[in-house]
C-alpha cells in the first residue's frame, strides 16, 4: 500500500489505546496516513479497523519497542510499503512500579530496568531504526511523549505541583532521560529539516493512571499532534505542553 496522493505517513507507537490511539485518530483526521503500532497484532488490527470504519486512513503495524527483531521488521515493512516516514510519535510507555512503595529507595531494580527498557532504550532503538526513513521525508517530525514528571526543575521547586510526587521514581527518571535524548538528537539533526521535540500530554484520564487525571484523552493527544504537524518555522529540541515551554 504505497502512498501516491502526497499524504504524509506517520507512525504512532503504543497506538492501540489511550493517548496513542487518540493521537492516531487525530493525525488521520488531519489527512495523515497513520500507522497504528502495537505489540499485539490482533489488538492493532482491531483498533485500525474501527478507525477505518470511520473513513480514516489508518493502517495496523506490529511493533514492540522492546524487541529488536520487531523493530527491524516494522522498519522494513514501512520501507517496502511507503519508502519514507514523515512523522514518528514515540508514545509507547509503561509504569512498572508498585505505587504502594512510596519511598524511592524501596523501588526494585527490576522495575527500574523494565521501565527504562521501554521508555528510554525502546525509544532510542526505534528512532535509530526509523531514522533513515525519516531522512527520506521532505521535513520529518519526531515527537517523544514525555511528562512533566520528567522535569528536574519542577521536582526541585517546593511550590511546584509535582514537588511531592516522588512515588514513581523510575518512571520519572526515564522521562528525564527521554528528554535528554530529545535534546541530543535535535542537536544532531539541527542542520536538517527534521524537528525533534518532547511533549507533556497533561494529567490525562487513562488506564495508565487508573482513570485519575484532570483532562480528557482528546486534549491529552493534542500536543503530540500539534508537534507532529509542526511547521517549518517551529522550534526543535523543546519540551512543550499545549504551546507552553516547560522547564527541564
Amino acid at each position: 500500500m504505497s502512498i501516491s496522493n502526497g499524504s504524509k505517513v506517520a507512525l504512532v507507537t503504543g497506538g492501540t489505546r489511550g493517548i496513542g490511539l487518540e493521537t492516531v485518530r487525530q493525525l488521520a483526521q488531519a489527512g495523515v496516513h497513520t500507522l497504528l503500532a502495537g505489540r499485539d497484532r490482533a489488538k492493532a488490527v482491531d483498533a485500525a479497523l474501527k478507525l477505518q470504519a470511520e473513513g480514516l486512513p489508518v493502517e495496523a503495524i506490529v511493533l514492540d519497542v522492546t524487541d529488536a527483531a520487531s523493530i527491524d521488521a516494522a522498519a522494513k515493512e514501512i520501507e517496502r510499503k511507503h519508502g519514507r516516514l514523515d512523522i514518528l510519535v514515540n508514545n509507547a510507555g509503561i509504569i512498572a512500579e508498585d505505587r504502594s512503595l512510596t519511598k524511592p529507595s524501596q523501588q526494585s531494580l527490576a522495575a527500574w530496568r523494565e521501565t527504562f527498557d521501554t521508555n528510554v532504550f525502546g525509544v532510542i532503538e526505534t528512532t535509530k531504526a526509523l531514522l533513515p526513513l525519516l531522512q527520506q521525508a521532505p521535513a520529518a517530525r519526531v515527537v517523544n511523549v514525555s511528562s512533566l514528571l520528567a522535569s528536574l526543575a519542577a521536582h526541585s521547586e517546593p511550590t511546584s505541583p509535582i514537588y511531592d510526587f516522588k512515588i514513581i521514581p523510575a518512571y520519572n527518571a526515564s522521562k528525564s532521560a527521554l528528554n535528554s535524548w530529545t535534546v541530543h538528537l535535535a542537536y544532531e539533526l539541527r542542520d536538517t529539516p527534521i524537528k525533534v521535540n518532547a511533549v507533556h500530554p497533561g494529567y490525562v484520564k487513562t488506564d495508565m493512571n487508573a482513570g485519575e487525571g484532570e483532562i480528557d484523552i482528546p486534549t491529552g493527544a493534542k500536543t503530540s499532534v500539534d508537534m507532529a504537524l509542526l511547521g517549518a518555522d517551529g522550534a526543535s529540541g523543546g519540551f512543550v505542553y499545549l504551546g507552553e515551554t516547560l522547564p527541564w
